[in-house]
């Protein structure tokens, strides 16, 4: 099922390229202003998760640390760093993200994507850890 997905990054290279590409092909694109620097631009793209602008958010910065400590800033975001599937398939099963921060730098283009596809087309959270998500939303 195609969604929404909000994304940004702060740089444009052949990682962000592919990451754009794929998103437009499989789910409906929700771009943020690329012209702000990392900070706001992440906090904008976290914005309009938590508006339900956008099912999810995927957002790029040389190491993807900063930009997930600013989409974090945004009440109800639950944005998780990932540099591979597996960690971007759990951080929405266990964790019920729906910010995925990737490094534009240390990721080949086919390993963004595939962080990309695992994250969206995770739906099922665990039901071992619905309380504990629920914990962690209602922390803030």
């Amino acid at each position: 099922m195609a969604q929404q997905i909000a994304f940004g990054a702060d740089d444009d290279n052949e990682v962000v390229a592919a990451v754009r590409s794929w998103i437009e092909a499989h789910h409906e694109l929700v771009e943020v202003d690329a012209a702000a620097e990392w900070p706001s631009m992440a906090h904008g793209l976290a914005t309009a998760v938590a508006r339900h602008d956008a099912d999810l958010g995927v957002v790029m910065c040389w190491t993807g640390t900063g930009t997930a400590i600013a989409a974090n800033k945004v009440a109800g975001i639950r944005a998780a760093q990932a540099h591979d599937a597996w960690v971007a398939t759990n951080a929405r099963r266990w964790n019920d993200a729906n910010v995925l921060a990737l490094s534009s730098r240390r990721l080949s283009a086919d390993q963004a994507v595939e962080c990309v596809r695992a994250f969206v087309e995770t739906d099922e959270i665990d039901p071992d850890e619905r309380d504990r998500i629920d914990e962690l939303k209602a922390l803030g």
